[in-house]
């Protein structure tokens, strides 16, 4: 077994295609350690403000380490990949961009959240709110058998951008192998993300990740699969518990954005979050789950966990035991 480093001045790529040429050649059992940029490829900086969203260059986004060559990988193989240990580099950055997530038309301005990391554990947005870190690669993936260049969003059966939060330390991560060696590349590190990363940015940042490479001969798989470790689901825990808010519809989008919009409310609410705030904080820390399906409505829950606040919640007393007749 080789231990390999791959750095970023090696060479970056944006977009995926079969014919791009492997940066790196490993064996089965090759381990390679990545340093990979933050999405906006060091655009953005922890001095940046909101104004600096207006300079971006769309063109430099999600920059992948990569390709890599995996030896004996052959079309109609499984890629497996154990991710060894995920390192983030002190800051992270979450930003609403005009047009994109979950409530673009509630949300017209750009604003941008420069989360500290001063004591390794959590990502702090004020000194009343504050998220774990839950490092992981936002984008991991193979070349499709496709011809030419394919944009890195959206995902495809061959990985890409999956924004998959459990795909972190401890996960193993299987593809379907398409090209010879199956070119594998990554990026899109993220400090720590809500399931469905709502306001369309996580906590992004660069990271240090380490992964090893198996291939599996002759197991084909139509899509990517996870093996998580346990206890490796919920960042925050269960200790404190949750809150959740609903959307009704009969339509997913429409019932999702319900949910999403009452935790904005609610958060304004019950800690005083600013709108802009609670929907980050929401793409960050709250995980999207859908509750009903067998019915013409669907039902979509938004769940926050409780261990994000560091102050109590501004929620009216309840009847006391002695004064609830139910108790």
């Amino acid at each position: 077994m080789k231990r390999l480093h791959l750095f970023p001045e090696n060479r970056i790529h944006h977009t995926w295609n079969k014919d791009l040429e492997p940066v790196l050649e490993v064996d089965p059992g090759d381990t390679v350690f990545y340093e990979t940029r933050e999405a906006t490829n060091n655009q953005i900086t922890p001095t940046s403000t909101t104004e600096s969203l207006a300079d971006l260059d769309w063109a430099s986004f999600y920059p992948l380490a990569g390709p890599l060559y995996v030896r004996g990988a052959q079309p109609g193989d499984t890629l497996a990949i154990d991710v060894l240990d995920v390192q983030h580099r002190g800051w992270g950055w979450t930003a609403i961009l005009p047009g994109f997530g979950v409530l673009a038309e509630d949300f017209s301005d750009p604003h941008l959240r420069i989360w500290e990391v001063h004591d390794g554990k959590f990502a702090y947005m004020n000194d009343s709110v504050r998220v774990p870190l839950a490092p992981f690669a936002g984008t991991m993936g193979v070349a499709a058998a496709a011809e030419g260049d394919l944009e890195p969003m959206p995902p495809r059966h061959v990985g890409g951008n999956m924004d998959a939060r459990d795909i972190t330390t401890g996960t193993t991560l299987y593809l379907p192998v398409e090209v010879e060696g199956g070119l594998f590349s990554i990026g899109d590190g993220h400090l720590a993300q809500g399931d469905g990363e709502v306001c369309v940015s996580a906590i992004e940042a660069a990271l240090g990740i380490a992964c090893r490479f198996d291939v599996i001969k002759g197991q084909t798989i139509r899509a990517p699969e996870i093996e998580t470790r346990p206890g490796s689901l919920t960042p925050f825990g269960d200790e404190q518990g949750f809150f959740a808010t609903m959307g009704v519809a009969d339509d997913l989008i429409v019932a999702t954005k319900q949910a999403v919009r009452n935790m904005v409310d609610r958060l304004g609410t019950l800690y005083g979050l600013a709108p802009e705030d609670a929907y980050v904080l929401a793409s960050v820390a709250a995980d999207l789950k859908i509750t009903e399906v067998v019915d013409p409505n669907w039902i979509v829950s938004l769940y926050m966990p409780r261990a994000a606040f560091l102050s109590p919640a501004r929620r009216p007393a309840r009847l006391s035991e002695e004064g609830n007749p139910l108790a």
